[in-house]
């Protein structure tokens, strides 16, 4: 019991002393290259303590029946590690996470779990303002017609 007070005490003051608990929204334009370039879109929101963060992220590519090639969306919850603070004007970070996922095409679709892993850098512009960059791999599991998908984005990031 002792231990369990301490331990709890401890936990407080430590997240009572972050003082770098932020949260950010991103909002993105990019391409998701598998198998062939198209648009990609979609936002981001999350928050941090120091060097860990979180995020849930939303994207939609569209489909191409010319090129025989199917829609995606995905909705993923992330985990970041990132620098404590920024090295000149640049954050960088490495994700993970895991989430569902469609794919559609034609009128057939597929939904299940993926995950995926990346990284990218947040770059201080203005004030609260940052550009962000980041690239992603997802895997996708079920039957889809592409279980790895490549996705770099550019995006408007603001700290609040």
């Amino acid at each position: 019991m002792h231990v369990a007070r301490s331990l709890v005490l401890a936990l407080g003051f430590v997240l009572a002393c972050a003082s770098h608990a932020r949260a950010d929204a991103t909002i993105f334009l990019g391409s998701s290259t598998t198998p062939t370039a198209r648009q990609a879109r979609g936002f981001a929101i999350g928050g941090g303590i120091l060097v860990l963060g979180f995020e849930f992220e939303y994207s939609d590519t569209q489909e191409s029946l010319e090129d025989l090639v199917p829609s995606l969306r995905t909705g993923m919850g992330n985990i970041l590690l990132q620098t404590p603070v920024a090295i000149g004007r640049f954050r960088p970070y490495f994700t993970s996470g895991v989430g569902g996922y469609r794919e559609s095409l034609a009128g057939e679709s597929e939904t299940q779990l993926g995950g995926n892993a990346g990284g990218g850098v947040k770059v201080r512009l203005l004030g609260p303002l940052r550009a962000r960059f980041d690239y992603r791999l997802f895997r996708l599991r079920g039957e889809p017609l592409h279980p790895t998908v490549h996705r770099v984005y550019a995006g408007a990031n603001l700290s609040f």
